[in-house]
């Protein structure tokens, strides 16, 4: 990883340290494409759908993710976001349609579709929410549609978002605004764009930041965010990947 953790709001003016006492701290770092390794301050470590290196003839190039987990989600079974048996350890694995808790952390799922046309041409997709230290962050997968109001309902507000922003196979930058703003987030992390080492026909991050008002480049893999300091109004934290 990328340096020293991000850390959000008054976590930002302290050096190399635990949050605050009362604070309860969980960190997220991007592992590329959907993958994030997300971690709480217990130390459960959940990671989003691992992607399979080198898979679709070495269209997904990013480095095979070497880090165990406590619990895996998988928002739909294709090669680069199912690639559960690349995770080191004894991983509970989360599906679609599943709500647990495990580990301290509470999982619920919203059944969703890939694409624009009810799961026609790319089938299902579940998002996940997580609810970890009190923060509630929700992983949208290769969502293909902007939510209903009533499914925005069901799925409840998220504080740290996890959208796909480049299209072609996912929604992009328009509607993953107009997700956002349906679910209320505090935070929107993007993913699931063109890179250097993505070789899909998919849009690059900037075209969604071009819509976004408060955005900040991190500059590192990781962001640490607590539920007493999530920003007051919405704000895009573009994470590096290596």
């Amino acid at each position: 990883p990328s340096g020293t953790p991000f850390r959000i709001g008054y976590l930002t003016s302290i050096a190399d340290g635990d949050a605050p006492e009362g604070y309860d701290s969980m960190k997220i770092r991007w592992l590329g494409h959907s993958s994030f390794l997300i971690e709480a301050s217990s130390g459960t470590k959940i990671i989003t759908d691992p992607f399979e290196a080198g898979s679709y003839d070495g269209a997904v190039g990013y480095a095979p993710i070497q880090d165990s987990a406590d619990i895996v989600t998988v928002s739909h079974d294709h090669a680069d976001h199912n690639a559960v048996d690349q995770i080191l350890g004894d991983p509970e694995v989360v599906r679609g349609g599943e709500t647990i808790e495990s580990h301290g952390v509470a999982i619920s799922s919203l059944s969703t579709f890939h694409d624009e046309s009810r799961g026609q041409d790319r089938g299902r997709n579940t998002i996940h929410v997580m609810d970890v230290d009190g923060v509630r962050v929700g992983h949208l997968g290769d969502l293909g549609h902007v939510l209903s109001d009533s499914e925005a309902e069901e799925l409840g507000g998220v504080d740290v978002l996890l959208a796909p922003v480049g299209g072609y196979y996912t929604i992009g930058p328009e509607e993953a605004r107009d997700v956002a703003e349906k679910l209320g987030a505090r935070i929107v992390i993007p993913m699931h764009y063109k890179t250097e080492d993505i070789g899909f026909p998919i849009q690059p991050v900037d075209d969604f930041l071009k819509l976004m008002e408060d955005v900040e480049q991190v500059g590192s893999t990781d962001v640490e965010i607590t539920k007493e300091t999530l920003p007051e109004t919405r704000k895009v934290f573009v994470l590096d990947y290596k």
